[in-house]
């Protein structure tokens, strides 16, 4: 999907460097940020969320069904998840929901204060490739 986190990061010029604990990352329906410093079982916060599922950042693709998480299968530090709403299981991620979730994960990273980690990025550039094979460029400066 475009949207990983290194488990360590470097400001550079900005401000030396900065260690990045790794963390399970699960982006919530509501748009906060939820880590975990050790591995935890996806059924453990499908437990408290009825009506939703886990999907990870790394499986999500344009035009593709959106994958479940099992239960049972660890959530993987270094790893962002999204928690999403079960009406989105079944249907095929169209870019918008992409975009969607991208300024989602973004947004919640900048409020939990990683935004500082991003600073020598002055432009990211996500490319997704659809089931057409149409590459599609998403830019953003920050």
């Amino acid at each position: 999907m475009g949207i990983c986190a290194s488990s360590r990061m470097t400001i550079g010029k900005l401000g030396g460097d900065m260690n990045w604990t790794s963390t399970a990352k699960v982006i919530r329906l509501d748009g906060k940020l939820q880590e975990f410093r050790h591995p935890i079982k996806a059924g453990h916060i499908l437990s408290d969320n009825p009506n939703s599922f886990l999907c990870s950042s790394e499986a999500m693709h344009v035009d593709s069904p959106v994958p479940r998480l099992l239960a049972d299968e660890d959530l993987q530090l270094g790893q962002m998840y999204f928690l999403l709403p079960t009406s989105m299981s079944p249907a095929s991620l169209s870019l918008p929901d992409l975009c969607s979730l991208a300024i989602k994960a973004s947004t919640a990273l900048s409020n939990a204060g990683l935004r500082n980690a991003k600073k020598p990025l002055l432009e990211q550039t996500v490319s997704v490739l659809g089931a057409a094979g149409h590459q599609r460029s998403l830019r953003k400066s920050s």
